[in-house]
């Protein structure tokens, strides 16, 4: 196989000041974005990992530390404020619930003491908030219909005042901290960040991209003597901070065993003691759920494998887990709303397919195939549609072409339904006006925003969940799709529809983990061998402007460019910047933008919106985007914004485009694994150029490497709700 054009190339031409901050939180983002799995199994290989995102890895959002002071409101904000919410409803629910279910009763050692703090603060025998979360709780009956009020639109947290960034300003400069990172402070740490601060150094922590390092020196130079390795509040803050890198990472929570050796490596005396610390202080949860035992289902026939898991009394004690209440409150959100749409829908009999049928019976169904799947829940929207139901599609990425309801407005972005831009509009409890809600890409929905959409859906509204369960996992923590699929608590509806062509047949093969030589004979798949990296920008450059277009009468715009991270010599930054100079040159005098200029925007961690540059004004820098016409605040022009015609794989994981360039130089081989591979190369609807110099990695990672489990509670959770034990 040739490259399009059948041309041959041609000869390729420690301290704590802001750049460290920025590195650092780029390295913490990378490593949960992009690092899709480790190229091997050994203790190295997270790190090399990290280092081929490098310094750049704001990974799927694309976010980098701030700069400025104040920030303004922001989408960001406005989703904490929704958390606040979810926060007082399961509180509200929880007051309901009868008691905790005791568990925990088989540990021994650390555990069991650990546990036993817990239990002490929760008699009140000990200091401390209420911060124990419970097993699971038995299946419920159905609840009555939702009284609970669910506001519209939550209102968005003040900005700080400018009385509070002078009080942070001047802690951070008797801590040799630099003052610019005062906005990012006081967002974190709220108007009284400044007294906060003064009280506990270690909560610079707090800000994305400060190392523990860098807030050790901080706390010396505010506390001089009187602050050590030992001190109780920075064995608080590294845990939390630990907890905060792994979300990075996907996970919602970590084992007892991976916090005491996280905190045993940045030197805490003490690991054990120091997570009973934090949690006798309410600054993390810890968690005990037993292991599901399998069993029959009420329903099954005999002879039918089991398709359910319940817990048993006797089952083996998973280990204790430890997490950040945002994430165990988004959790528990979730799991409660699936369980009250499976419990509050009325089973009708459906004709039509699989799909069909499995939706009119029940609440909630998954429905899992590749990318000629979609077809079919996009038919189910429409048979619904003439039963006179209410009926919404929601997709992940809002530039997504091919979806043949989207003109029609029944095809609405999933973060433009849930701000209210778009969609169906809210009752006057919050709550969505649908009877059938069709989530396609669900694999790149995370938690938080998972418990967001599924608190908004009516009672006996019907869900279905769709997507490609081999694609790289959401950009945010949790695993919401591969959780509910793994806790078979509702029909699982698998497509036969195989994708179509060469592309199709390559990509179905890496699925499986095989990287087969396709039959390609109108070019739709193109290797484009490369010696190293600077070869690598060079082809890419000269695929997307000519090669391609030339050959398939497309234009760069209808390009993308997928590459492992943001940093090294041939990651995104490294090709936007060449990509820049030949498709749309400028001296950049909007932030370094020039109308024209096709851009990646991150308006909240874990989202990217991309789009192109129309011009500047004294509101900002202003977009066109899927979503419609964006202002980009000026000051946030700099750390959530970068060029877009190169993006990672995380960032293209909701998006289809005609052509897609993937870069593959040399120092990408750690960072491949084979749900990235399969990501990245079915981006492509009508061609692919791989612009290999990767050698024998690629089709190893394809046939040896997996994502990384996630450590979720959302598995367990639905099977204590929806799962029915065996009667005896």
């Amino acid at each position: 196989m040739t490259e399009p054009s059948g041309e041959t190339a041609p000869e390729a031409p420690e301290d704590l000041d802001q750049d460290a901050v920025e590195e650092d939180a780029a390295e913490q983002e990378a490593a949960g974005r992009e690092d899709a799995a480790p190229s091997s199994g050994t203790a190295g290989a997270t790190e090399a990992s990290e280092s081929v995102e490098s310094s750049g890895t704001e990974a799927a959002d694309g976010t980098e530390a701030s700069k400025d002071a104040a920030p303004e409101l922001s989408e960001a904000q406005a989703e904490l404020a929704a958390q606040r919410e979810l926060r007082a409803r399961i509180e509200a629910r929880k007051a309901e619930k009868s008691g905790p279910v005791e568990s925990g009763g088989k540990l021994s050692g650390t555990a069991a003491d650990l546990l036993a703090a817990v239990r002490a603060v929760e008699g009140g025998s000990a200091s401390g908030g209420a911060f124990y979360a419970p097993a699971p709780e038995p299946p419920r009956a159905p609840r009555p219909p939702e009284t609970t009020v669910r506001p519209a639109a939550p209102a968005a947290p003040p900005a700080p005042t400018a009385g509070a960034l002078a009080g942070v300003r001047e802690v951070l400069a008797r801590g040799g901290a630099p003052e610019t990172l005062a906005g990012q402070v006081a967002a974190a740490l709220g108007e009284q960040a400044a007294e906060a601060l003064t009280e506990d150094p270690w909560r610079l922590l707090a800000v994305t991209g400060v190392r523990p390092e860098q807030a050790d020196g901080f706390a010396r130079a505010l506390l001089g003597g009187a602050c050590g390795p030992d001190d109780p509040r920075r064995a608080v803050a590294l845990t939390v901070w630990l907890l905060d890198r792994a979300a990075l990472q996907g996970h919602t929570a970590l084992t007892l065993d991976e916090v005491a050796a996280g905190l045993a490596r940045h030197e805490v005396p003490d690991p054990e003691k120091a997570v009973e610390t934090a949690v006798s202080e309410g600054a993390v949860l810890v968690f005990q759920e037993e292991e599901p035992e399998e069993a029959e289902p009420e329903d099954a026939e005999e002879g039918e494998p089991s398709e359910v898991a319940v817990a048993s009394d006797e089952g083996p004690v998973e280990p204790p887990l430890l997490g950040l209440d945002r994430y165990a409150l988004a959790e528990e959100s979730l799991a409660d709303g699936l369980a009250r749409l499976v419990r509050t829908v009325t089973a009708e009999e459906w004709d039509g397919g699989e799909l069909e049928r499995a939706v009119g019976g029940h609440g909630l169904v998954l429905h899992t195939g590749g990318e000629a799947a979609r077809a079919e829940p996009l038919a189910l929207a429409a048979a619904a549609r003439e039963r006179g139901l209410r009926v919404l599609v929601t997709v992940h990425d809002a530039e997504r072409p091919g979806d043949e309801e989207r003109a029609a407005g029944t095809t609405v972005p999933l973060a433009a339904l849930l701000s209210g831009t778009a969609g169906p509009g809210r009752d006057e409890e919050g709550a969505l006006a649908l009877d059938l809600l069709v989530v396609l890409d669900a694999p790149q929905l995370d938690v938080e925003t998972g418990a967001m959409l599924v608190e908004a859906l009516p009672d006996g509204c019907r869900l279905v969940l769709g997507g490609d369960p081999e694609v790289l996992g959401s950009a945010g923590p949790g695993a919401v799709f591969a959780d509910a699929l793994a806790a078979r608590v509702c029909p699982r509806v698998a497509s036969r529809r195989p994708d179509p062509g060469p592309l199709g047949e390559l990509v179905s093969g890496i699925g499986v983990g095989e990287l087969n030589q396709v039959e390609a004979p109108g070019k739709e798949v193109v290797i484009v061998p490369v010696r190293d990296a600077g070869e690598a920008v060079h082809r890419t450059v000269q695929l997307v402007a000519d090669s391609v277009p030339r050959a398939f009468g497309l234009s760069p715009e209808q390009t993308r460019v997928i590459t492992v991270g943001h940093g090294g010599s041939a990651g995104t930054r490294a090709l936007n910047t060449a990509l820049k100079q030949r498709l749309n040159p400028g001296p950049g005098r909007f932030g370094g933008y020039d109308p024209g200029d096709r851009v990646a925007y991150a308006p909240a961690p874990g989202r990217t919106v991309t789009g192109t540059v129309l011009g500047a004004d004294p509101e900002g820098l202003r977009l066109s985007t899927g979503e419609g016409e964006v202002v980009v605040p000026k000051e946030r022009v700099e750390s959530a914004l970068r060029h877009g015609w190169a993006l990672t794989a995380h960032q293209a994981a909701g998006g289809r485009w005609p052509a897609v360039v993937v870069v593959l130089p040399g120092d990408a081989a750690p960072g491949l694994s084979r749900p990235w591979v399969y990501t990245a190369f079915g981006r492509a609807e009508r061609h692919l150029s791989v612009v290999h110099g990767v050698d024998q990695a690629l089709p190893r990672s394809v046939a040896e490497v997996l994502a990384p489990a996630r450590t979720t509670r959302l598995r367990p959770l639905l099977i204590g709700l929806l799962a029915t034990p065996d009667e005896e």
